[in-house]
């Protein structure tokens, strides 16, 4: 493991403690539960199918996937995220296996699908884990990914940023991640201060996935915004979008003719 991925990984194992107080990472208010179980209806394919959850963390996306009936590996490089993702499911008497491991060095598959949410924008080089992802994803499979725009480097954004910290404090909710990313880590992540999405579909097509489509998340978004504490979820909410791709189809299998 490099450097870079032990530092993230820290950073994760030590974020795990506190993670789950957003009723967002963890997807547990059920309007938005809802909304996320019908975006993943749509774009997965029937279940039961084989979905590699990447960067599953503590297991929001992984759990509605097995919800769904799909058979889920969960993958992320904190030990400390999966052990609360392998809880929650165990209480919740779904299965999931979890693999610790960098979004570059996933399991051998094959899947039908692989999902992430909000884990490009952290990764060193997601051309790297596309590609990787892409090799351990059946012919003609998909990537379903969940990003949103999460860069605060405009003023306006800054602006935000300030007014939505003393609203916290104001009104005494505390803060789910114990930490912010240092600048030079920030630096190392290619897609961190991304303002489109043009980038990952980029990254995506470089990483030989075809077809990309993109869809705006509104009903993601508007459940956020009613389940946050007044003004707080204007001031916090990023655009949401799903960007859906597939892998090459397998090249069909000439027969060769044989002399008569």
């Amino acid at each position: 493991m490099s450097d870079l991925h032990e530092r993230l990984r820290r950073f994760w194992d030590e974020d795990a403690r506190t993670y789950d107080r957003s009723p967002s990472h963890a997807a547990s208010d059920p309007v938005e539960a809802a909304a996320w179980r019908e975006i993943l209806r749509r774009h997965l394919p029937e279940p039961p199918a084989s979905v590699m959850d990447v960067g599953a963390g503590t297991g929001a996306i992984s759990l509605l996937v097995a919800e769904l009936g799909h058979r889920v590996t969960a993958v992320d490089l904190s030990p400390g995220m999966l052990a609360h993702a392998a809880e929650k499911a165990t209480e919740r008497g779904l299965e999931l296996t979890t693999v610790a491991a960098p979004a570059s060095e996933p399991p051998p598959g094959p899947f039908d699908a692989v999902v992430e949410r909000h884990l490009l924008w952290t990764t060193p080089d997601p051309v790297a884990a596309l590609s990787a992802w892409r090799g351990v994803v059946a012919p003609g499979g998909r990537a379903v990914l969940f990003e949103g725009i999460f860069s605060r480097d405009s003023l306006p954004w800054r602006a935000r940023g300030m007014a939505a910290n003393g609203l916290r404090r104001a009104l005494g909710v505390a803060d789910d991640h114990h930490a912010g990313y240092d600048a030079d880590l920030l630096d190392s992540l290619p897609l961190a201060r991304a303002t489109s999405p043009e980038p990952l579909i980029r990254a995506l097509t470089e990483a030989g996935w075809r077809s990309v489509r993109l869809e705006r998340l509104r009903d993601v978004e508007w459940a956020r915004r009613m389940a946050a504490p007044p003004m707080l979820g204007r001031l916090e909410g990023v655009p949401q979008f799903a960007l859906v791709a597939n892998a090459p189809a397998a090249r069909p299998t000439r027969r060769r003719r044989t002399p008569s």
